[in-house]
């Protein structure tokens, strides 16, 4: 769409376009209207009210009421916002369409239970964490699944292939570069589990959270059990005793969880970008790209860089989801509605750096001419090891040794170790050991 605003429903609209599902102005209606038919049904089923009976007595009517859910399209969706068009107010324009869209034997004596001694929040705070929900479940964890699978795949494939380390940038002792892949996918691994672990949390308890309205016309009602069975059975853990609005702690939760990922994955884009800059990975030509306008040889690591920004924004907006939910003036303010209305914001963002890392670790094809270059030229990096076998010896002051040879020269190369190696007052075993020692087999071992 090349008039979108934001990228996420113009340029990025391919990888977000199943997201409207779950947070679109459209998604958002079709939750509440699905709240407010569930709860007709779930009153329905209360023995102490007089619409029991006659629900009880005409079945179909609960299958009919689900219908009203099961049909709704954006068509109907404009409906309810030609009907807010008058109310200025959105919840109370779901009211009125479903009570609109009701069976005609329910129309006649049983309109006035929509949304019966609720507040817009009870509908609010109960649609927008299914939402997320479903979300998690049907868009997130398959896309987190193919990433991580992805990233084990590559772990495998270069588990034994030796890297020279950069700790603070210097070369270090070299490793393995499938196992620094796989550091990337146990820390994912673990803060995914922490997703998770947040429960999805709703309130449900009328305009202060007390069931005022509720106890007012039906004391003989346990409403605050009424109302723990009801989210149960929706699979949302109900916040209780809460103000007008469940206090998003959780939400909170789950926003730093997700930013936490998304972090982790900052520093995976990170790394494989500074690989294709040192040439351990070259990356596959796609016939037709430019990678500049001006330079013909360029093929940049764009993906990479296009997802770091994205999760680049969608923390910054998780983080203020997480700073600013939580709080409220005394039992309500409005303050939340306008951030909660962006809550699918970020989410497209991280949905849409998955997407470009994936892209991106597509096209790496590894270039081990380089990595050998690199190890071949720091042999320096054998000090740690000498000098912990030298420990291991007994040999006096042996860091100090390795430390005048190798910060004394240019550059260390194979013979000048061997010559240090063979004037050492040791025996001709250790010399030998030693000397098998290089910068190929020195990776010592991660699984």
């Amino acid at each position: 769409m090349l008039t979108a605003i934001s990228p996420i429903d113009g340029r990025y609209r391919r990888s977000t376009a199943a997201l409207a599902d779950y947070f679109s102005e459209y998604a958002l209606i079709k939750y509440r209207l699905w709240v407010e038919v569930e709860y007709l049904v779930a009153l329905s089923e209360l023995p102490q009210l007089p619409l029991a009976a006659a629900f009880d007595r005409q079945p179909n009517w609960r299958e009919a009421l689900r219908q009203i859910c099961t049909r709704f399209t954006p068509d109907e969706a404009q409906k309810v916002k030609d009907i807010e068009k008058t109310t200025n107010h959105d919840v109370k324009a779901v009211e009125y369409y479903l009570k609109s869209q009701l069976p005609e034997g329910i129309i006649a004596q049983y309109a006035e239970w929509v949304h019966f001694g609720l507040t817009s929040q009870d509908i609010n705070n109960t649609a927008i964490p299914l939402s997320l929900q479903a979300f998690f479940t049907e868009q997130y964890q398959p896309a987190f699944a193919q990433l991580t699978d992805i990233l084990d795949d590559l772990s495998q494939r270069w588990a034994d292939v030796p890297m020279l380390s950069r700790t603070h940038g210097q070369p270090a002792s070299p490793t393995l570069l499938g196992k620094e892949i796989a550091v990337f996918v146990e820390r994912l691994r673990g803060q995914f589990a922490q997703v998770e672990a947040v429960p999805y949390s709703a309130k449900f308890g009328g305009a202060v959270g007390n069931f005022n309205a509720h106890y007012a016309a039906y004391p003989q009602v346990d409403w605050h059990d009424f109302a723990q069975h009801l989210l149960s059975s929706w699979g949302l853990k109900r916040s209780y005793p809460t103000t007008q609005i469940e206090p998003y702690d959780n939400i909170a939760a789950l926003c730093h969880a997700y930013a936490r990922i998304n972090t982790i994955l900052i520093d995976c884009c990170r790394d494989m970008w500074t690989y294709i800059s040192l040439d351990y990975f070259k990356q596959k030509i796609v016939a037709g790209e430019v990678g500049s306008s001006a330079m013909p040889h360029k093929v940049n690591p764009i993906d990479f860089e296009n997802a770091e920004g994205n999760f680049g924004i969608a923390n910054a907006l998780f983080e203020h989801f997480a700073a600013k939910l939580p709080i409220s003036r005394l039992q309500r303010d409005l303050t939340d509605s306008t951030v909660l209305r962006n809550i699918g914001v970020p989410l497209a963002h991280t949905i849409i750096g998955i997407s470009s890392l994936q892209k991106g670790l597509g096209k790496l094809l590894l270039n081990e001419t380089a990595l050998h270059r690199d190890l071949d030229q720091h042999w320096e990096v054998l000090a740690e090891a000498i000098q912990t076998i030298l420990r291991r010896e007994q040999y006096e002051q042996p860091y100090e040794a390795l430390k005048t040879l190798t910060r004394n020269h240019e550059r260390v190369t194979p013979n000048l170790l061997h010559q240090f190696i063979r004037q050492l007052p040791v025996n001709d075993t250790l010399k030998a050991e030693l000397e098998q020692l290089t910068p190929f087999n020195y990776t010592g071992r991660w699984r």
